[in-house]
């Protein structure tokens, strides 16, 4: 069984399909298709299934892809290791992160890391927190920066850059300040089941003796940035980071709210897989994103 046939393997089950596996791999997709049928005739059995446009993996291709990842990681953290060890560091880098992190922290962050390791390639994927901790423990990214943490043994969290989730608001809105039984009939809009937006939010009010279940909810959106848009639209108002909707306030397009008795403090966390050891490119990127020397 080829290495590469496992790599190729693993694109496709994680771009699901093979026309998205061929164009990040640089292959076109009839190859990407014999590579595929080649690994299963090696193994006589059938991987893939093809649902439509999409492509996921068989019960033995869900096996195959536990172990086939972990193989492709060690072969990497293998190279990777070796040119460290040779003065340099070099490789792929995948990073998961949710919205906010995603969005408004760690492009210029990356930058920054390129600058120092220019033979570092990093892929950023955005996701809500839940999504990016489960693709931490399946090893489909080296790292993650998240909102919000779950409770997983295998995940280590260490607290990374402070933020403040804030009540948003129209500028036109007549109140600067609400009370919380205000709060509990003002129309809501809230990011979707998973992002860690939500979770701390909802955390937060229930530490403030408010129970989510009681508040006026409207509208779940599936972004901030669908969140900005129908706070603007007049939809309702919003729990956002204020690293989202500063320049929004300062154009005076959106205002905060405060609620009486009710500030939400969180830390954005870096994680990674506890019982998984990380690639130099990773350390390298941990230690950076931690402030420690590099």
């Amino acid at each position: 069984m080829e290495l590469r046939l496992l790599e190729i393997f693993c694109r496709v089950v994680e771009e699901g399909g093979f026309s998205q596996a061929a164009e990040s791999l640089n292959l076109t997709q009839p190859t990407v298709s014999i590579h595929i049928k080649t690994l299963e005739d090696a193994l006589s059995t059938r991987l893939l299934d093809r649902l439509g446009r999409k492509v996921v993996p068989t019960k033995e291709g869900t096996i195959l892809y536990r172990y086939a990842k972990e193989i492709v990681r060690l072969k990497e953290e293998a190279s990777q290791s070796l040119k460290e060890f040779g003065g340099s560091v070099q490789g792929n880098l995948t990073i998961g992160a949710s919205t906010i992190p995603g969005e408004y922290i760690l492009p210029q962050k990356i930058a920054e890391f390129k600058r120092l390791y220019p033979g570092v390639f990093p892929s950023l994927t955005i996701a809500d927190t839940e999504k990016i901790s489960h693709m931490v423990l399946d090893g489909r990214v080296d790292i993650g920066v998240v909102g919000s943490t779950i409770k997983d043994k295998n995940l280590l969290p260490q607290k990374f850059v402070s933020d403040e989730i804030v009540l948003a608001a129209p500028s036109s809105f007549e109140k600067s300040r609400i009370s919380r039984e205000e709060l509990a009939r003002m129309p809501l809009v809230v990011r979707e089941k998973g992002s860690g937006t939500r979770m701390e939010t909802e955390r937060a009010i229930r530490e403030a003796e408010i129970e989510p279940e009681e508040l006026n909810i409207v509208a779940e959106m599936g972004s901030t940035q669908a969140l900005v848009g129908a706070v603007r639209s007049g939809l309702g108002l919003a729990f956002m980071s204020r690293l989202a909707i500063k320049e929004y306030v300062k154009r005076k397009i959106l205002k905060e709210v405060k609620i009486k008795g009710v500030v939400i403090e969180r830390y954005f966390h870096i994680i990674t897989h506890s019982k998984r050891s990380p690639s130099p490119a990773t350390r390298k990127f941990r230690a950076f994103l931690l402030g420690k020397e590099v």
